[in-house]
């Protein structure tokens, strides 16, 4: 059983969330503590686990670094999110059959964005370049399309994958009907 707090709070879960949201910051043990009004050597307790802090400790600690109080003395869940197909945010393209549906945006600590595709036969959708750096990776999942830089689009099929730069000229262009891919936006 993992040792707790008379309060019941598990030094364990303490223990990783000081030491997770320290790595997050990347600030040392001697910034945080100091931040927080505490000597080192009790922080280093803290995040091994063998100390006892008090509720003004851990008041001190989530200040100093910037995070809810909660989220120091609750164990994380994972985080499950769901989108139903037909469901969330979908964004039309002005001169082709081309839907986007924001499947999940780039979380704080990413530099990514995930959309799912359908598309109709006619006119492409023609990209303009994106930000400097920005990678697209795309995954057909059903129909076919040429997918890729505009100069040098590439004809996929159900399962085919194509990484290509997304600070140049690109197009997706659906070659049958209901066309749909996966479609991620990296910014590296």
């Amino acid at each position: 059983m993992p040792e707790t707090r008379e309060n019941g709070a598990p030094l364990a879960v303490i223990a990783a969330s000081l030491q997770r949201e320290r790595r997050r910051t990347g600030l040392s043990l001697a910034e945080v503590a100091r931040r927080a009004g505490i000597a080192k050597s009790t922080l280093s307790q803290l995040e091994s686990g063998t100390g006892n802090p008090s509720v003004e400790t851990l008041w001190a600690l989530s200040v100093a670094l910037d995070v809810p109080f909660a989220q120091l003395v609750e164990p994380s869940r994972p985080k499950v999110q769901l989108i139903r197909s037909g469901e969330g945010p979908t964004f039309s393209a002005e001169r082709a059959d081309y839907v986007a549906t924001l499947l999940s945006s780039s979380p704080p600590n990413a530099r990514r964005d995930v959309f799912q595709i359908v598309a109709q036969p006619g006119t492409p959708r023609q990209s303009d370049p994106h930000m400097p750096g920005v990678v697209e990776h795309v995954v057909l999942s059903r129909g076919r399309a040429l997918v890729g830089l505009t100069e040098e689009p590439v004809e996929l099929g159900p399962g085919d994958y194509i990484s290509y730069p997304g600070d140049v000229p690109h197009v997706f262009e659906a070659l049958e009907a209901d066309t749909a891919a996966v479609l991620v936006s990296e910014h590296v």
